[in-house]
């Protein structure tokens, strides 16, 4: 393969990874790891630091457009930013003692039940129930526009989600990806809050989150410049692209899309792990 094929199908296939990244919340990880390891047998250390970078550049690409549109809540991403940050580094910590074997064979039966637990229909809440004090203490309660209007939404289990967050986190540091599925999860089913401000709160957080656990593999030398710079090219494209399909896509469609894409990166996660390849 030439050095020019092997570019054009990097480009194309981090495109497609900025693109799914911005619409579910999940980062570029999630096409990257498979693409680089699967296709181009790169190393599995040196696609984690590369989905570490498309991570970042997904957050920063899209994050931006949805913060504009007015549908991210800042706030709260920046208060959970604290727990995922945490988490980073005491997943990129544990990684040195733990094999990442075990550890993905837990995550993918995590992202499992995230599949199932997104097509649950979510329960209406009665006055006062699961509102959280907290939430209103540190004003994380909002609104989005749609097309019907401003949807206000308020935040409930504050202290569930910043514990599902940190346990994000630790998956960051310890599996290299931007753990969106567990945010989105934390934010959707824990929280309460609309399934679009979660995947767009979700990818305002990744780039945060990822660039913690980045700077140990840049200190190992695991980053490489010629697989990063047509990843992160692609992926800014793909991110931007698909913060404009975000504002008008149906979320019933994104449900379906999300638990796709975190159904077939579990059973990866869980045969990688099995074969020791992770």
């Amino acid at each position: 393969m030439t050095i020019l094929s092997f570019t054009l199908i990097l480009l194309l296939g981090a495109f497609l990874a900025g693109l799914l990244g911005s619409l579910t919340g999940l980062g570029g990880g999630v096409v990257i790891i498979p693409l680089l390891t699967l296709i181009f047998h790169a190393d599995i250390r040196y696609a984690i630091g590369t989905a570490l970078i498309a991570s970042i550049a997904t957050s920063s690409g899209s994050a931006s457009a949805y913060v504009k549109e007015g549908i991210t809540n800042i706030r709260l991403g920046m208060f959970l930013e604290i727990a995922t940050t945490t988490g980073a580094v005491a997943g990129a910590l544990i990684a040195v003692l733990m094999p990442t074997h075990v550890v993905a064979i837990i995550f993918g039966c995590v992202l499992i039940f995230s599949a199932i637990t997104s097509f649950r229909k979510k329960q209406g809440f009665r006055a006062g129930e699961g509102e959280s004090k907290l939430a209103e203490r540190l004003r994380l309660n909002s609104s989005y526009p749609t097309e019907e209007g401003v949807v206000s939404y308020r935040v409930h289990h504050v202290v569930g989600g910043y514990c599902m967050m940190m346990f994000a986190g630790i998956m960051s540091g310890l599996l290299g990806i931007g753990s969106g599925a567990l945010k989105v999860l934390a934010m959707d089913n824990i929280m309460r809050i609309p399934f679009k401000v979660s995947t767009t709160t979700s990818n305002f957080m990744i780039g945060v989150t990822a660039a913690a656990s980045a700077v140990v593999y840049l200190q190992r030398g695991y980053i490489s410049p010629g697989l990063c710079m047509p990843v992160v090219l692609g992926v800014l494209a793909g991110a931007f692209a698909g913060s404009r399909i975000l504002t008008r896509a149906n979320v019933k469609w994104l449900r379906i899309v999300f638990s796709l894409v975190i159904s077939f990166l579990a059973v990866q996660m869980i045969y990688n792990g099995l074969t020791h390849k992770l």
